[in-house]
C-alpha cells in the first residue's frame, strides 16, 4: 500500500515552469490548454476563484480523447498521461474550517475531471492577532526582550494566530462550476470570518494528503512569520509557499527563510502583472534596466525576468494566453550543472547554423546572468505588490504582509 503521507515529505518532482491560468477567460481554456501541452507545459496552476476550473477540466478530457498526428503529412506525438502533468489548485477563502476543507477539493477535482491533485495550496492567509494575546507578545517583546521569532513559535500561545476566512458560502457538490462569483465576495471585508485557526485547517489538509487526494500540500502568500509557526505544529510541512515576486518584490528575505526550511518558492507574477497592473502602477516589463540586460542578452525582458527568478533558485508560474507569449515564456528552462548551480536554456529554440538561437538567442551555455547583472537587477526591488489585499478588503483592512 502507497503510504501518501510519506510520499508527501520525500519526493517533490514540481516542474520549474508552469502556466498560470488566472484571467484566462472560460471561452479561450479549450485552446490554450491544449495549445499549452502541445508545447510541452506540464504544470498548470489553477484556483476555484479564477472561474474556469470546469473549462479546464474539459480541456484536459479532452485532450486525453484526442487522436493527435491523423492526416497526411500529421507528425505524431504521444498525448500525456495524467501522471506526466502537474496539477495544482487552491483552497478557497470560504472553505476554510476543518470540516469544509475535504468537499471543497472534490468540488474542485469534480470540476477539473481528476481524481487527485499534485498540489493543493491554502489560497490566502489572513492574519489577525487577538488583542490579549498581542499585549502579551508586546511585553514579552519590550520589556523581557525575548526574541520575537521565538515567541511567536512557543506552544503555549499558538493559538494568537488567525486565519481570517471568508464567511461559508454554501454549493451544490453535484454541479459543476460556479453560478456566481459568491466565493471571492468578502464584501469589502465584511463577510471575513476572524474564527478560524490555522492551525485547524492545516490539519485539514494534512487529512487530505493521508486519503491520496493530494499528494503535496503547501500555501501562497505566506509571510516569514507565518510559515516559522506552522513549522512548530505540522505533520506534514508545506512543500511549497507560492508568493508575488519579480524585479519589483524580490522577497529576498523570505526566499532565504524556504531555502532553508526545504519549502519550494513558486513565484506567481514573475513578470509583474502586465495584463491586471492599474493605471499608474509601475510597469516592470518597461524598466530601462531590465531592458538594456536583455537587449544586450538578445532575449525579450519577459525571459529575463524568469531567467532571473531560476537562478534565484525559484519556480514560475507565468500566466498567458497569446501563443507567441507562451512560447517565450516556456523556451526558457532549468538545466543542472555538476556543481549544483543551476544554468538556463532554450528548451525549444532551433539553433541555426552559426550555434545562435533562431530568434537570435543566446546558447544555452552561456543564458547564466552574471554577478553584475544580478546586483543591478537586486537594486530594482522596491517590495512593490501588485496584489494588495489590504486594498480589496477596504472596511476590514487585514496587512497580510506587513
Amino acid at each position: 500500500m502507497i503510504n501518501y503521507t510519506n510520499l508527501a515529505t520525500t519526493a517533490f518532482n514540481m516542474p520549474k515552469i508552469g502556466l498560470g491560468t488566472l484571467g484566462i477567460s472560460p471561452s479561450e481554456v479549450r485552446p490554450v490548454i491544449n495549445e499549452a501541452l502541445s508545447m510541452g507545459y506540464r504544470l498548470f496552476d489553477c484556483a476555484p476563484v479564477y472561474f474556469n476550473e470546469k473549462n479546464i477540466g474539459d480541456a484536459f478530457e479532452e485532450s486525453t480523447r484526442s487522436i493527435v498526428g491523423v492526416g497526411v503529412g500529421a507528425v505524431p506525438h504521444r498525448v500525456p498521461h495524467r501522471t506526466d502533468v502537474f496539477v495544482t489548485s487552491k483552497l478557497a477563502c470560504p472553505f476554510h474550517r476543518p470540516e469544509h476543507v475535504e468537499p471543497a477539493l472534490k468540488k474542485t477535482l469534480y470540476d477539473l475531471r481528476l481524481s487527485y491533485l499534485d498540489l493543493f495550496l491554502v489560497h490566502w492567509p489572513v492574519v489577525k492577532y487577538k488583542s490579549t494575546h498581542f499585549a502579551f507578545l508586546l511585553i514579552l517583546f519590550v520589556c523581557v526582550r525575548i526574541p520575537f521569532i521565538f515567541i511567536s513559535s512557543c506552544s503555549c500561545i499558538l493559538d494568537f494566530i488567525i486565519l481570517l476566512a471568508f464567511k461559508y458560502v454554501e454549493f451544490d457538490p453535484s454541479v459543476r462550476g460556479w453560478e456566481n462569483e459568491d466565493i471571492d465576495e468578502s464584501d469589502n471585508g465584511k463577510l471575513i470570518d476572524p474564527s478560524v485557526s490555522l492551525r485547524d485547517t492545516w490539519g485539514a489538509m494534512e487529512t487530505l494528503v493521508d486519503k491520496g487526494l493530494v499528494k503535496h500540500i503547501g500555501v501562497a502568500n505566506f509571510p516569514v512569520m507565518l510559515l516559522h509557526d506552522m513549522l512548530s505544529y505540522a505533520r506534514i510541512p508545506p512543500s511549497v509557499n507560492q508568493v508575488e515576486i519579480h524585479p519589483y518584490n524580490q522577497q529576498s528575505e523570505l526566499l532565504a527563510y524556504c531555502k532553508s526550511r526545504n519549502i519550494t518558492v513558486q513565484a506567481y507574477s514573475p513578470l509583474g502583472t502586465p495584463g491586471h497592473k492599474e493605471d499608474g502602477e509601475p510597469n516592470v516589463l518597461s524598466d530601462p534596466v531590465l531592458k538594456e540586460i536583455a537587449d544586450a542578452r538578445r532575449i525579450s525582458v519577459a525571459q529575463l525576468c524568469i531567467v532571473w527568478s531560476l537562478q534565484r533558485g525559484c519556480h514560475v508560474v507565468a500566466k498567458s494566453s497569446d501563443k507567441r507569449h507562451m512560447e517565450e515564456n516556456l523556451e526558457v528552462s532549468v538545466v543542472s550543472a555538476v556543481d549544483g548551480n543551476y544554468g538556463h536554456r532554450f528548451a525549444s529554440m532551433a539553433l541555426t547554423e552559426d550555434g545562435d538561437g533562431a530568434n537570435g538567442a543566446e546558447s544555452s551555455s552561456s543564458l547564466v546572468l552574471s554577478e553584475d547583472e544580478m546586483e543591478r537587477i537586486a537594486s530594482l526591488d522596491r517590495g512593490y505588490r501588485f496584489f494588495r489585499p489590504e486594498d480589496w478588503w477596504k472596511d476590514t483592512p487585514v496587512p497580510v504582509f506587513h
